[in-house]
């Protein structure tokens, strides 16, 4: 298969939304993409549509019950901090960047989820230290490339204010730009997090989420100029790309209360969890029930009456409900026995203690992380919930689609540098290709 461009730059602006058109599209850098490229107006994600399932599907061109990343984080009962699904044997099947390797390119990842211990050339992995012993440098280290990642950190770690915005972002920024200008991958993928940040702390329309958006058009600017500088900007092609939208929300839902308080999850005299039967795992948006022994009929008809009483009760938040096999015709884990929808304004906790419905306040965001004013995890099928698709550059078409899906972006992208995913769920976006 005949390749269409010799350096792919994909850039995910998380939570980058449909939205966000009337903005960008007066921004100087986006509107270079825009006014040479193909546009998208509306990508629909995937369910749940949290960062680490969409990432993991942007490269595989599957749904989560397929690559098997249906989270952001593990089930793992009763942790403050679960782990996440950091690392690329979270997901099954082959990717964009095996394949691009399998073909004798280079290729590189900067804090793309779910890509610790990947064969990447030049891997930055995004990766946190979740034990009280464990240093963020040499976890991050162990599970990408050493040198590469002690050369960056010696050089730009100084910009990063740990893991905050928008200095995060600041550092990854100045990483792309070295490795574009000195390493000249075939693939880079680069994840930049301030606009989600921005928006789950201040809200969707907040200032500061603006503000995330005009910084994005900078970085993106300094990406564009480093393609010029390396020599391979018309060698290139640059995607933006996002994961998925966010919705405010000012109430907090806690199913495991319920669930608590009908004994299927037992806590000790410190309010510590020491078994459950059955278990809320939020999403954000949604959130699955979890049971323990699929088998135990007594635990699934008692979690069916709690979740079909919240159904009919008017206030209690819930939009809808799915069973384990509805939930994988949404392409979700079909091993929860419920999977909850929350109505606008709503999102799952996982707290088993207090109330089963909190209204969150901005003094509660400042004081505890686990609070937002704006999140996602919501069905794809929500109205006014895309995200966005731009690409410019050689092999794109310059045209405007009024719709794909999050699973087609991945085959399309196997198809730009030539190689291919196999049988996915997605398919080829031939329009925007010059083929």
């Amino acid at each position: 298969m005949n390749r269409l461009t010799d350096h792919l730059i994909i850039i995910s602006f998380d939570c980058l939304s449909a939205l966000d058109y009337p903005i960008i599209q007066d921004l100087p850098h986006f509107q270079k993409i825009l006014n040479h490229g193909a546009y998208v107006q509306h990508v629909e994600s995937i369910y749940p549509s949290v960062t680490y399932p969409c990432h993991a599907t942007i490269v595989t061109g599957n749904y989560p019950k397929r690559h098997g990343v249906v989270n952001n984080t593990l089930l793992q009962p009763g942790r403050l901090s679960p782990d996440w699904n950091w690392f690329r044997d979270s997901v099954k099947g082959t990717t964009l960047y095996d394949e691009v390797k399998k073909a004798n390119m280079t290729t590189a990842a900067l804090l793309w989820p779910v890509t610790a211990k990947a064969n990447i050339d030049y891997n930055m992995p995004e990766i946190f230290a979740n034990r009280p012993w464990q240093n963020q440098i040499l976890v991050s280290l162990m599970s990408g490339t050493p040198r590469y990642q002690w050369d960056l950190n010696k050089r730009f770690g100084h910009i990063r204010n740990g893991l905050n915005q928008p200095e995060l972002d600041d550092f990854v920024l100045e990483s792309a730009v070295d490795t574009i200008i000195t390493k000249q991958p075939n693939l880079i993928m680069v994840h930049f997090t301030d606009l989600d940040s921005q928006r789950h702390y201040h809200g969707f329309s907040s200032d500061e989420a603006i503000a995330a958006i005009h910084r994005h058009d900078t970085r993106l600017g300094r990406i564009l100029s480093a393609l010029k500088e390396s020599g391979i900007y018309q060698d290139s092609t640059v995607v933006i790309l996002g994961d998925h939208s966010a919705m405010d929300e000012t109430k907090a839902l806690n199913p495991n209360v319920l669930l608590h308080k009908q004994k299927l999850i037992t806590t000790n005299s410190k309010d510590k969890l020491i078994n459950w039967k059955a278990y809320c795992k939020s999403c954000d948006g949604s959130a699955y029930i979890y049971v323990k022994d699929r088998d135990d009929s007594e635990t699934l008809e008692a979690v069916k009456q709690l979740v079909t009483s919240l159904l009919q009760d008017p206030n209690s938040g819930i939009e809808s409900i799915l069973t384990g096999e509805q939930a994988a015709e949404k392409g979700a884990d079909g091993s929860c026995a419920f999977m909850l929808e929350a109505q606008r304004g709503y999102y799952f906790l996982e707290d088993f203690n207090g109330d089963y419905l909190k209204t969150i306040t901005p003094d509660d965001v400042t004081r505890d992380k686990k609070y937002t004013l704006a999140t996602h995890g919501y069905s794809p099928e929500k109205e006014n919930y895309g995200t966005i698709l731009m690409a410019a550059g050689k092999g794109i078409h310059h045209t405007t689609l009024p719709a794909i899906r999050l699973i087609d972006e991945g085959p399309t992208f196997a198809r730009l540098l030539g190689v291919s995913l196999g049988n996915t769920d997605g398919s080829v976006i031939e329009e925007i290709l010059n083929l």
